[in-house]
């Protein structure tokens, strides 16, 4: 296991070592300093591909426990912290999830999501307390994140949650770290050396930010909230959400505007009711009813196994 090194000179961590191609990185043109910048981004991609055994296992462990009612609960500082919050905060517009089963931790609090807050990440402590704070139990799903993979923060937190029953995944982005091995889902995001040396926010932040797009998404997909690929547990909140929902409704169902819009108002603006009621004419209680039956999942709703 690889812990924080005595001294900065000979950190053993690949996401602090020096990129070896990019040492004039300084004297570039603005169309060769992109260019450099977007190809080594494909090394994210790469890493996340690598992980996708592990990231299935994370799905597979999760899924009973949020089945039976967890909560998603997040858990990161810097960069990493911030990226979990997005995931957290987009699942309830995107996938109507409640947002009080997303649950964002991030050191320092949520002052750090906007500015630094200096030390934060050093409390492993308030890790702890912060997921004890959060009510974090059994059925709970912590999702841990840090780039380094030796955030006493985040290890703090993680090794809250595993005593508190909760199932525990650590995304990190060097082998052998102390999150890998606290964590019972460990999922390793090898990315090696910035381009700017050091900087997580570039290629380790983007693999994080694949890697939870994916992990959430494939969790929300076998919990039923979608249909297809079809994007039916939508959280219409606007004009723009207005029209998709009625897009899909029609596309679902081969419905006319006229009749998808009329639904959808019957339905509250839920489109998978609207799906429901379209396809097997009923009202919008009785398709209620028969998705609350079939556990949400639209497809056994319509008797499609």
């Amino acid at each position: 296991m690889t812990t924080p090194p005595s001294s900065p000179l000979s950190d053993p961590r690949r996401t602090e070592g020096v990129h070896p191609t990019h040492t004039d990185l300084d004297r570039l043109d603005p169309l060769a300093l992109v260019q450099v910048f977007t190809d080594d981004q494909r090394a994210a991609v790469e890493a996340v591909r690598a992980a996708v055994p592990a990231l299935a296992r994370a799905v597979e462990a999760a899924l009973p426990r949020l089945e039976r009612g967890g909560r998603l609960v997040y858990v990161g500082a810097g960069t990493s912290g911030r990226l979990a919050v997005l995931d957290a905060t987009e699942l309830t517009p995107t996938f109507s999830w409640p947002p009080e089963r997303a649950v964002p931790l991030i050191a320092g609090g949520e002052r750090a999501i906007r500015q630094a807050v200096e030390g934060a990440e050093d409390d492993a402590e308030a890790g702890a307390a912060d997921v004890r704070a959060a009510g974090t139990g059994p059925q709970d799903v912590l999702i841990a994140l840090a780039a380094s993979g030796t955030t006493p923060y985040v290890l703090g937190a993680v090794r809250a949650a595993r005593a508190l029953g909760a199932l525990t995944i650590g995304l990190a982005n060097n082998p052998g770290t102390p999150l890998l091995a606290a964590a019972e889902c460990p999922i390793l995001l090898d990315t090696g050396p910035e381009v700017i040396s050091g900087s997580t926010r570039l290629k380790a932040g983007t693999a994080q930010k694949i890697a939870l797009n994916t992990l959430s998404s494939a969790l929300m997909v076998r919990l039923g909230k979608v249909y297809g690929n079809l994007m039916v547990d939508v959280k219409v909140s606007n004009a723009k959400l207005e029209t998709r929902a009625l897009r899909l409704t029609c596309h679902a169902t081969g419905a006319s505007e006229a009749e998808a819009r009329a639904a959808l108002a019957q339905a509250g603006g839920r489109v998978k009711t609207a799906l429901v009621m379209l396809r097997l004419g009923l009202s919008a209680p009785e398709a209620e009813a028969r998705l609350q039956a079939a556990g949400g999942h639209a497809r056994v709703a319509l008797g499609e196994g």
